[in-house]
């Protein structure tokens, strides 16, 4: 049974509890009513997998920060609640999965947004699992480019969100790097470019410059990110990522005449 299932049935605080669990209560409030659920209060003997357990932590932090970051510069623009709108149309969201995406990037807009508590939490439920905090910021980056500028305020939070979860600040740095290359070259990606998002120096030999492409590749890979809790409703998004590396990697290889 999918995460997304058992929020229906009523199980989400039972499933996560803390902030997350009630933010998400609160985002499938009117689905909860609809279905006259009788879960009562978040207590019940729901038998709830680890996976989902982590799919439905990465869906509510997703979109909650999504919406803190929207707001942190002062304003929310209308290119960023675009943005979060796209984000939830890659994933090809049911309507009440995109009606609770709405409500916890709301939620997240809200004064009373305790990030801090959202974070920790997020850490403790991915157990750690590094590719999947990459893939989390890899997204929230996407968002603070809504609207074409990473400002200083928005670079702070990034920078805040990596620390509260023991994400190196230098490889958040390389992330911001490789997706203003992306975004800003996506039609004629140079050969620089592709460096950048292979994160590689020109200096690598052919074998050296594979193992950096293939370790990529291991981190990006769709299958492997929805095992370790990546919902598989961001499928479509984990294999965008990963064409952009293989396509990357291929004009490189053209370049050298690597066969």
């Amino acid at each position: 049974m999918s995460w997304w299932t058992t929020v229906l049935g009523g199980a989400v605080g039972f499933m996560l509890g803390g902030p997350l669990g009630a933010m998400l209560g609160v985002a499938f409030a009117g689905n909860f009513s609809k279905r006259k659920s009788n879960f009562g209060g978040f207590t019940g003997n729901f038998n709830v997998g680890d996976q989902q357990r982590v799919q439905a932590a990465f869906f509510s932090s997703l979109f909650s920060v999504m919406g803190y970051l929207a707001k942190v510069d002062g304003k929310v623009s209308k290119s960023e609640i675009l943005l979060a709108q796209q984000v939830m149309q890659q994933m090809q969201l049911a309507d009440d999965m995109q009606k609770a995406a709405k409500e916890l990037f709301n939620q997240g807009k809200r004064e009373d947004f305790n990030l801090d508590e959202v974070l920790e939490q997020f850490r403790l439920e991915s157990h750690r699992r590094t590719h999947l905090i990459r893939m989390f910021l890899e997204i929230q980056i996407q968002a603070t480019y809504a609207d074409g500028v990473l400002d200083d305020k928005e670079h702070d939070a990034l920078k805040y969100i990596a620390q509260k979860l023991h994400f190196p600040i230098h490889e958040l740095e390389n992330l911001i790097q490789k997706f203003s290359v992306s975004s800003n070259h996506a039609s004629k990606l140079t050969v620089d470019d592709a460096y950048v998002i292979l994160g590689a120096e020109k200096s690598l030999t052919d074998k050296e410059l594979k193992r950096v492409y293939r370790r990529l590749l291991a981190q990006h890979h769709p299958d492997k990110l929805v095992a370790k809790g990546l919902p598989e409703e961001m499928m479509k998004i984990a294999k965008e990522k990963t064409q952009e590396i293989i396509s990357a990697y291929e004009l490189i290889e053209k370049q050298r005449g690597i066969r």
